[in-house]
């Protein structure tokens, strides 16, 4: 059995300005600044709402054999909050992966989460980034933890 060494970068739309490929492409500069692999990236569609399809629609976007292989999940999110929270893709992968056995770190624009609400999706670190600098600075972090 191999040992996953990629991490999978799981993001969507981070705001204005912030397509999902230039937040992925930002973080994987920082990971790989440190040393990591070219991280596996998933892209996730700006339409992506939550609605009874939207397990189905994220199981075909990341199916279960990528998750395991991952050696973790990063799930990028614009804001992060209690209310709304149960209703992302980033509640959906978090439990997936924690069902996985996957560890599963959090980079958002902005992060309303209690420790609580953190602790309950299992997310290992939560790190603040609104910038393209930001989110590279974020990768180089992570990239310390993975």
């Amino acid at each position: 059995m191999l040992i996953p060494t990629q991490p999978l970068i799981v993001t969507g739309r981070f705001g204005p300005g912030l397509p999902a490929a230039r937040v992925a492409a930002a973080l994987a500069r920082g990971l790989r600044a440190e040393g990591r692999p070219e991280p596996e990236v998933c892209l996730l569609p700006e339409a992506l709402e939550f609605d009874p399809s939207m397990r189905a629609r994220l199981q075909e976007l990341v199916p279960d054999l990528w998750l395991r292989s991952a050696r973790a999940v990063i799930l990028c999110e614009e804001l992060l909050e209690e209310g709304t929270l149960a209703a992302t893709a980033t509640f959906e992968l978090a439990t997936r992966a924690r069902q996985s056995g996957v560890p599963a770190y959090a980079v958002a624009a902005e992060n309303r989460l209690g420790s609580f609400d953190a602790r309950m999706l299992d997310l290992q670190l939560i790190l603040a980034a609104r910038t393209p600098r930001a989110l590279s600075a974020a990768g180089r972090r992570l990239a310390s933890v993975l």
